[in-house]
C-alpha cells in the first residue's frame, strides 16, 4: 500500500507541475520535492523521466478513447450498424474538447496537462500517437460505412482534419478569444463541438475536391 501511495504521489506531483511549467522546465528533482519522496522511488516506479511522462500521458489518453468509443459504439448500435457522419465525428472530437474546454475543465490539473501534451511536442508523446491508432481505425471503418462513396484517402484526410481542428481550437482558445474580442464563446464547448463537427462534415460530404486536376495544369502551365 506505501508503494502504491509513493507512485500515486509522484504521478500526480509530476502531473501538476507539467500543467504549470512545461515538460522541458521540469526536472527528476523537481518532482521528488513536490511529491516528497527520494529519487530512487522515481526511478524504481517510472525508470526515467520519459516513461512518467508516457505513463500520465497514456492514462489521460485511455480515458479519453474509451469514451470516444462508448460513443460510436452506441451511434452505430442505434444506427443499424451504420451511423450519420456527423454523430462519428462528434464522438471522434466532442470527448477531447469536452476534456479541454469550459470553465471548469480549463482549471482541471488533467485538462491543463493535456493541453500542455498537445503543445509542446516531446518524444515519449510523439512515440505513443504514432504508436496507439487502433481507436482511429475504428473510427475509419465506421466513417467508411457512413460514406461508401468516398475513398479510403477521403477517409483519412477527413479524419485528420477533423482531429487538427480540434486540437488546435484547444491550443489556440486564448488567442480565438482575443482575436474575436470575446465573440467567439469558448466556454460554450458544445458549440464548440457543433462547429468543428459541422466544418469536418461539410469537407467530407461536399463535392469530391478536384484538387489534382488543377495542379496538374498549374504544373503543365509554369513549364
Amino acid at each position: 500500500m506505501a508503494s502504491d501511495h509513493t507512485r500515486s504521489a509522484i504521478l500526480a506531483a509530476a502531473e501538476r507541475l507539467y500543467a504549470d511549467r512545461g515538460f522541458s522546465d521540469v526536472t527528476l528533482r523537481d518532482i521528488v520535492a513536490e511529491a516528497n519522496v527520494n529519487l530512487a522511488a522515481v526511478n524504481y516506479h517510472f525508470g526515467s523521466k520519459d516513461e512518467l511522462i508516457a505513463e500520465l500521458f497514456v492514462t489521460r489518453s485511455i480515458a479519453t478513447n474509451r469514451e470516444r468509443l462508448r460513443e460510436l459504439k452506441a451511434a452505430e448500435e442505434q444506427g443499424g450498424g451504420r451511423a450519420p457522419i456527423e454523430v462519428i465525428l462528434r464522438a471522434l472530437v466532442g470527448p477531447t474538447l469536452r476534456g479541454c474546454l469550459g470553465p471548469e475543465n480549463q482549471r482541471s490539473t488533467a485538462a491543463r496537462f493535456m493541453i500542455r501534451a498537445s503543445i509542446e511536442s516531446v518524444p515519449p508523446i510523439r512515440r505513443i500517437k504514432n504508436r496507439e491508432i487502433d481507436h482511429l481505425r475504428k473510427f475509419a471503418g465506421a466513417m467508411r460505412r457512413s460514406l461508401p462513396e468516398r475513398s479510403d484517402v477521403d477517409v483519412y484526410w477527413g479524419l485528420n482534419f477533423a482531429l487538427a481542428m480540434a486540437h488546435h481550437t484547444i491550443r489556440e482558445s486564448e488567442r480565438l478569444t482575443k482575436l474575436s474580442e470575446g465573440k467567439c464563446d469558448l466556454d460554450d464547448v458544445e458549440d464548440v463541438v457543433a462547429r468543428v463537427v459541422s466544418v469536418a462534415t461539410m469537407a467530407l460530404t461536399a463535392g469530391k475536391a478536384e484538387a489534382k486536376a488543377p495542379s496538374r495544369a498549374l504544373a503543365r502551365d509554369a513549364r
